[in-house]
C-alpha cells in the first residue's frame, strides 16, 4: 500500500470526524436557541398576564447566579434579550422556523444593531443564505447593507431583464469598498490589486456565490491580446461574470469594449452548459442619464455599478429610504 493511499485514506477518517463535529455544533447550536425562546416565552407570558414585574425577572438574573454559579450567561440583561427575541419572531411563523440556524452571537447583533422588523428579518435570512460569521455579519449592518439594498436599483442592459436566469436583483447600484485602504490617488491596477489582496472582504461586499478566476485574464481575438481586469464565475447564475475597473466617471466607450469582452468569454471561454457571460463596469462616479443611453442599445448583459471606498452614513440612507417610501405612497 502507497503513502499516498494511506494518506488518502486517513483523509477520509479526518473528513469523517470534521463533520461529525459540525453537526454536533449544529445540534448543539439548535437547542441552545430552542431553550432562549422558551425561557423568552415563559418570562413573556409571566408579564404579559402581570404575574411578574420587572422586579422579579431582576431577582431571576440574581436566583441563577446565587443558586447555579455554573450556569453562565444567565444575567439580566440576557434575560431580557431572550424576551425580545421571542417577543419580536413568535408571530411570524416563516422566520420563526428557521432562528436556529444560526448563532446566538448573530441574533444579539441582530436585536441590538437593527431597529424595524423588516430589518431584522433581511438579516436574519441573509445571514443563514450567506453562513455569515459574526463579524461579517456585524460589517454588513454597519456599512447599511439594508438601507443599500432596499434603494439599490442597477443600471442594467435591456438584455439583461429579458434573460431566464433569476438572480441579478443581488447586484447593486452602489457597492462598498471601505476596506481597500486606497491612497487619495490611486491607479486602477492599484484598484484591482487591492481587490484581490482583501479577496474575503470582496465577497462579503458582492456575495460569497462568486468564484475567483484570475485577474488580468488573458484573451486572444485574431493576433492581438486583451486582458479582462477580473473573472469570476457566478454559482447561481451559472456563467462568466467580468469586471471592468475605472477610476473615473462612467463613460459611453467603456461599454463598447465590455462588450468586446464578453463575446469573446462567449466564442471562446464558456462552457455550452453555461449561460451567457455578464460584464459589470465598476466606476468611482456615474450620471444615470449617460448611463440609460449608452446601456439602452446595448445587446450584452451589461450592469453599471459605482463604488465608495468610505462608509456611507446611515442616517443618511435611512432617510433616503424614507423619502422613498413616502414617494410609493403618494403614488398609490
Amino acid at each position: 500500500m502507497t503513502q499516498k493511499l494511506i494518506e488518502n485514506q486517513f483523509l477520509e477518517i479526518v473528513t469523517l470526524i470534521k463533520k461529525a463535529r459540525s453537526n454536533a455544533l449544529k445540534s448543539i447550536n439548535k437547542e441552545l436557541i430552542l431553550l432562549y425562546w422558551k425561557i423568552g416565552e415563559y418570562i413573556s407570558e409571566k408579564v404579559k398576564n402581570a404575574e411578574w414585574g420587572t422586579s422579579v425577572v431582576d431577582k431571576l438574573a440574581i436566583y441563577i447566579q446565587r443558586n447555579h454559579p455554573e450556569l453562565k450567561g444567565y444575567t439580566r440583561r440576557n434575560l431580557y434579550r431572550m424576551k425580545q427575541f421571542y417577543e419580536i419572531y413568535h408571530a411570524n411563523e416563516k422566520v420563526s422556523a428557521v432562528l436556529a440556524q444560526i448563532s446566538w452571537t448573530n441574533h444579539l447583533l441582530i436585536l441590538s444593531k437593527t431597529k424595524t422588523i423588516q430589518e431584522k428579518e433581511f438579516y436574519l435570512l441573509l445571514s443563514i443564505k450567506e453562513k455569515y460569521s459574526s463579524r461579517e455579519l456585524e460589517r454588513q449592518i454597519d456599512s447599511a447593507y439594508f438601507e443599500r439594498t432596499l434603494l439599490s436599483v442597477p443600471k442594467v442592459s435591456p438584455v439583461v431583464t429579458q434573460m431566464p436566469v433569476k438572480g441579478f436583483s443581488q447586484f447593486k447600484d452602489t457597492y462598498v469598498l471601505d476596506f481597500l485602504n486606497l491612497p487619495d490617488l490611486y491607479s486602477e491596477k492599484d484598484l484591482r490589486k487591492a481587490l484581490i489582496k482583501n479577496f474575503k472582504h470582496f465577497l462579503l461586499e458582492f456575495g460569497k456565490d462568486f468564484s475567483f478566476i484570475g485577474e488580468e485574464y488573458r484573451i486572444q481575438v485574431g493576433n492581438n491580446d486583451y486582458f479582462i481586469d477580473l473573472l469570476f464565475y457566478h454559482r447561481e447564475l451559472r456563467c462568466l461574470v467580468a469586471f471592468e475597473l475605472k477610476v473615473d466617471d462612467f463613460k459611453p466607450e467603456y461599454l463598447g469594449k465590455l462588450n468586446f469582452y464578453l463575446e469573446a468569454l462567449d466564442r471562446d471561454v464558456k462552457k455550452t452548459h453555461e449561460n451567457p457571460s455578464v460584464g459589470i463596469i465598476l466606476c468611482k462616479n456615474k450620471d444615470k442619464e449617460v448611463v440609460e443611453y449608452a446601456l439602452n442599445r446595448s445587446m450584452s448583459p451589461a450592469l453599471i455599478a459605482e463604488y465608495k471606498t468610505k462608509l456611507i452614513s446611515k442616517k443618511i440612507l435611512h432617510n433616503k429610504l424614507q423619502e422613498l417610501f413616502e414617494l410609493q405612497q403618494e403614488n398609490k
